[in-house]
């Protein structure tokens, strides 16, 4: 019997949390929560906004990772919210889960909460359960992992994010994935650089499968960027959304590290 991915053991303990879920906030009470919550901010539009003359950034608040370990101590998700705002970054994406990433529901409440960006609840999602809860924690847009979920299950998550206002990042890390990614409404396309199942990560993932996102959806490049050279580059493909968590993340300086390598945009005219 071979060796279950790091993706797959993420699942198994995820449904099994989606179950704890449910039974200690039934549906009703979640979906009550989230019509509660603050109305959402426009996540697409926002990344469009700032991707007309720079870059849309998505800045990532993420404390660890099952392949990096610790990623940054003093960890305190509204002072890095506050520091990405005004660095210059589009969106935010905050880590929720728990075991892997030692992320935690609440760090997404208190990020939203001490800046003016639109937030992506990054999690592993499974269930239309699991939307709600990210609606009721003041999520404006989640996460669909194609390598995770089948086509059912993917069409069944953007529904729910669409009809609680919500937008959805489809994230793709091959082309069949990107086929299926092609079969849903969502205009934003992520391409993850990082194998999830062996989470090692190469930037001509990104390369190879840029050139085949159709031309109405939105490219958003994701993990293993570095420098604002690697932004150029993958600009050169059709990219003009990032996002990126590990190189700002381990900065000292947060703001300015998010200032400086979103500093030199590629412009049309150099593509």
């Amino acid at each position: 019997m071979s060796t279950p991915t790091i993706l797959e053991k993420i699942k198994s303990y995820k449904l099994d949390e989606i179950e704890a879920a449910k039974a200690e906030t039934p549906l009703e009470e979640m979906e009550d929560r989230a019509r509660a919550a603050p109305a959402v901010r426009p996540f697409k539009d926002a990344l469009l906004q700032a991707s007309i003359n720079g870059y849309g950034l998505i800045a990532e608040i993420k404390k660890a990772s099952p392949s990096k370990g610790l990623i940054r101590e003093d960890f305190d998700p509204a002072a890095l919210a506050a520091a990405y705002a005004e660095g210059g970054a589009a969106c935010l994406s905050v880590l929720t889960d728990t075991p892997s990433f030692q992320g935690a529901k609440e760090f997404l409440v208190e990020a939203r909460a001490a800046c003016d960006l639109p937030v992506l609840r990054k999690d592993f999602m499974y269930d239309t359960y699991q939307v709600a809860e990210a609606r009721s924690l003041g999520a404006d847009c989640i996460l669909i992992i194609m390598a995770s979920v089948t086509d059912a299950e993917a069409a069944a998550l953007e529904k729910a994010a669409t009809d609680w206002g919500m937008d959805a990042i489809i994230e793709v890390h091959n082309a069949e994935e990107l086929k299926r990614a092609e079969a849903l409404a969502s205009p934003l396309i992520g391409i993850n650089n990082r194998d999830l199942n062996t989470f090692e990560t190469s930037l001509d993932t990104s390369r190879k499968l840029a050139r085949y996102v159709p031309e109405d959806r939105i490219i958003i490049c994701e993990s293993g960027l570095e420098t604002p050279e690697d932004l150029a580059d993958i600009a050169r493909y059709g990219a003009r959304c990032f996002l990126i968590g590990e190189t700002l993340m381990r900065a000292e300086d947060v703001a300015s590290a998010t200032r400086r390598i979103l500093a030199n945009p590629l412009t049309a005219g150099g593509m």
